[in-house]
Formats: structure tokens, sequence, C-alpha cells
């Protein structure tokens, strides 16, 4: 198992201190119940107590979650720190429902590897296998919509992706000694069940962990020039999006709940059924699952990059909804301004996309397929042939599973498959691979921005610097855009005031 060290873990759990919360969890040998570090309950004796690296290995060895400190409502354990490369990816797609449908054979044959040695690597750094690791997440989701909303155990049960009712209660009470409808029962009782539930008349309203700090502002300030007409906007302080699963549309909505280092993610009652899908969704778009501080601690060790991080900390990887609708906005952003490409991208969801009608009554789009965009004749919506030809040839790439978006393929392989294909050169690959897939190391060489930021910090070969910053380039590359706008606000705004002055 991964290796922790218990000295340290427990001074970090005497100290209550919430920068290790879900990086380890807490066996309390006396009680059989494990913890998250900030609990409440008194600090337990050095002598009775275990350490684990996630909540599934807690529960393999036997102990079962606390009621007071929810190891659901934890932010997580990190999808890459201090776990191998094959692990991180096994990782996002559990999170992505990968074991809900298929066993982990399937799981491993997308990843490259064996069964048996995907096996070895999970126990070998979480201490748990594949299908206990997404059990544990299905079960600990299903106790936050029990505790959290009003939905009947039912759509609890499918909405958390199990099979079936029995099997769901019977992991669910296996987990936690009693049953959903005892759980409920015991919250309501106790008048314990969260603010969340009174939104229950319009929808879910769900708690997103993450790790402080958490730069929201600034991951609203990307996010909106290049939110898809249609499709996704940024307004108040939330991101809102139209979603379409199944026979059902509506609107979702993400928040930041201050002062609970959490994200809210409202959701219509029409989309309850896949409140699951649309958390991980939601979790991946904002990359809650990034550890900040330790992220922040090897990026600050360039003084380069230090004032920055100094500056302007918690910044986050802005990632995807649906990562081939991702994909395809970075390649409407090829060589033309963010204005130009969501102009490009509404112009192509109103004529490719399917109108769908949310509870609002207002007209939207579900973004197109692989398959429609592989057909599509794009020049008609105003694309270069050149750029239409790269478009359709990604789309149908993808839906003959020549790419995958899935985040199951390395980052190397990843950009040899995408540089393949006409009109995708090393930016465009780097950039999908940034944001589409998840990758923490892709670095977009060539960028305009980079290479100014890198003019006004005196960097003179930046490609070279950067392997300085591996394995969270992606991370430097943020830093370094907004460094970039914030240099180019300032000229905007000295402008401004000499206007004012010589008028």
């Amino acid at each position: 198992m991964r290796t922790l060290d218990p000295d340290a873990c427990y001074r970090a759990l005497r100290a209550r201190d919430a920068r290790f919360d879900g990086r380890f969890f807490t066996g309390v040998v006396t009680t059989g119940v494990y913890c998250r570090p900030v609990c409440a309950a008194k600090t337990p004796r050095r002598e009775n107590v275990r350490f684990f690296a996630c909540a599934a290995a807690a529960e393999a060895a036997g102990f079962r979650p606390c009621l007071r400190c929810r190891p659901d409502a934890s932010p997580g354990t990190p999808a890459w720190t201090g776990t191998s490369a094959t692990v991180a990816r096994a990782l996002r797609l559990i999170e992505a429902g990968a074991l809900d449908q298929n066993g982990v054979d399937e799981l491993a044959a997308r990843l490259g590897v064996t069964a048996r040695h995907l096996r070895r690597l999970f126990v070998e750094h979480l201490g748990a296998a594949p299908v206990a690791v997404a059990q544990a997440r299905r079960v600990h989701f299903a106790r936050a919509l029990v505790d959290d909303t009003r939905l009947p155990i039912t759509d609890i049960a499918h909405g958390s992706g199990f099979a079936s009712v029995r099997r769901f209660n019977h992991v669910f009470k296996r987990t936690f000694t009693r049953s959903p409808s005892d759980m409920r029962r015991i919250r309501s009782r106790h008048g314990r069940a969260r603010s969340s539930e009174r939104a229950t008349e319009t929808g879910l309203a769900l708690r997103l962990a993450y790790r402080e700090p958490f730069d929201w502002e600034s991951l609203l300030a990307f996010l909106a020039p290049r939110a898809i007409p249609g499709i996704e906007r940024v307004q108040d302080g939330a991101y809102r999006r139209v979603v379409v699963a199944g026979a059902a549309a509506g609107e979702i909505s993400a928040t930041r709940k201050r002062g609970d280092r959490a994200l809210v993610l409202s959701i219509p009652v029409s989309l309850a059924p896949y409140a699951r899908e649309l958390a991980a969704c939601a979790r991946r778009l904002f990359d809650l699952a990034a550890d900040p501080a330790a992220i922040a601690a090897h990026l600050a060790e360039d003084t380069a990059l230090a004032p920055l991080i100094g500056r302007n900390p918690g910044a986050r990887v802005p990632r995807a909804w649906n990562p081939f609708e991702t994909a395809v906005r970075v390649v409407l952003g090829q060589q033309v301004s963010v204005r130009a490409a969501s102009t490009l991208a509404g112009r192509l969801v109103e004529k490719y996309g399917t109108r769908v009608k949310t509870g609002s009554g207002r007209d939207a789009f579900a973004f197109p397929s692989p398959e429609t965009l592989g057909r599509a004749r794009l020049h008609t919506i105003g694309l270069t042939t050149a750029r239409a030809h790269a478009l359709r040839a990604l789309a149908a790439a993808v839906a003959r599973d020549q790419v995958r978006l899935d985040g199951s393929v390395d980052l190397a392989a990843l950009v040899e498959r995408l540089t393949a294909l006409p009109g995708v050169g090393p930016w465009t690959a780097h950039m999908i691979a940034m944001r589409a897939c998840g990758e923490p190391d892709a670095f977009p060489r060539g960028d305009l921005g980079l290479a100014a930021a890198a003019r006004s910090l005196r960097i003179k070969d930046i490609e070279a610097r950067a392997e300085r910053w591996r394995p969270w380039r992606a991370y430097a590359t943020m830093w370094l855009w907004q460094a970039h706008a914030t240099e180019k606000e300032a000229r905007k705004d000295t402008r401004t005031q000499l206007e004012r002055s010589v008028g």
C-alpha cells in the first residue's frame, strides 16, 4: 500500500488539520470505526489507530465509516498523488462509472494492462482492489443522497450505480450497519439533514468537496468567454449548462459554498436519477480532485513561478464536462480569438446539435455526437476547408475509438494519435490532453500567451524550463496564462488613464 508516515498522520489527526482531509483515514481499533482527520470526536490513543490511504482500504480491513464526520463528505483521495500513472487513470475511469456495468477485465483492457496487474497496483498503492474502490465510491455517494435528499430509496440505488435495490441495501447495511431507511429516519429525527434538503421541491443540491485554496473566480473567468452558446453560460458567480441524459433534459448549476470548502451542484428533479454521473462530470470540469498544496509546493521551487502562485493560490485546470465537446472547442480555437471560437461553436451547435426544452422553457441544445460531426458539411458554418477537414477527422477517429478521450491513454500515446490526424499539431494535441482528458502534465508549447508570459518573466527557453515543472506542467500553464492576462489588463488600464489625462 502507498506508504503513509504514521507519526505525521497522527500529528495531523491531533491537530484536526483540514489540509490532510481525504489524504488518509484513521481506523480506531477499539471502536472498529474509521474517521477523517478533521473528525470532532475525541482523539484516540496512538497505539489504537491505523492509517489508510483511502476509504475502501479501511473498509477492506474491517472498519466501518464514522457517522459523525462522514467520510463520504471528504474531498476524496487526490487522483495522482503518490500513485502510479496507471492507477491514476483507473481512478478517473472508475469515477466516471467504468465498473458500474463492466468488470475489472474490461477496465484493465482499456488501460492496456492485465487485470491481475491492475489489481496488484491498486493493492500496492491504495490498499484495496479496484472493485472495492468502486463499491466504496458508490455506497458513499448513496449515503450522501440518503442524508441530503428526499429521493426514493429505489432512485438512490440506481442513481448511485447499483444494479439492484437488493444489492444496494445489502452493501449499505454492511458498510454503515444500518439500512438506508433507518439511516434516513435517524438523520430526520435529529434534525441533521443538510440545507440542501430545502431545495428538493425543484431538485437536488449536492455538496462537492474540494481542497483549499480554490480559485473559483479565476476558473469562472476562464470558462465564461469560452462557454458554448445554447449549452453553457457563466452568470452571477455560477456555472450553468444544459444536460441531456436519457429522455430527460434540464439545466444544472454549480456555485461556490463559501466557508464549507465545497461547491453546490444544483440538479433539477428530471435529472435526479443521473445525479452520480452529473456529480462526476462536475468534479472533472472543475478539477476538484486536485491537491493544490502539493502542486504549489513543487512549482514554487521555480523562482519565476513562486510569485505568481503567491498572488493567485489555488489555481485549477478547467477541464471538460463532455470531453468530445471540449476537444471540438479546442480545434475551433486554432489561430482565432476566444470570441471567434465561441461564435463558431454556437453556430455548430445550432446547426448540428439537438434542440431541447429545459424546465424553464428556454431553448437549448445537446452537443452533436462524433458520428454526426464526422459526416457534417462544416464549411457551412464559416470554417475554412482545412479546419472543417480537421474537425471531421477528429470526430470520425473518436467515433471509431481510434482516439480515446476518456483518460485511459497516457499523454505520449494520446499526443501521438492526435497529431496523426490532419490539421492537429502539438499545440492542439496538448490542449485537448490538458482540458478534455485531464492530463496534469500536458504542455501546449508554442502557445502565444505562454511565450508572452515567458518574455515578461525573462524565461529564455520555456520548454527546457518546463522540464522542472513535471508532472504538473498544465498547472504552471494556468499560472502563466493568468500572469499574461493580468499584465494585458494592467496595460489596458494604463492606456485608458493616459487617454483620460490627455483628454
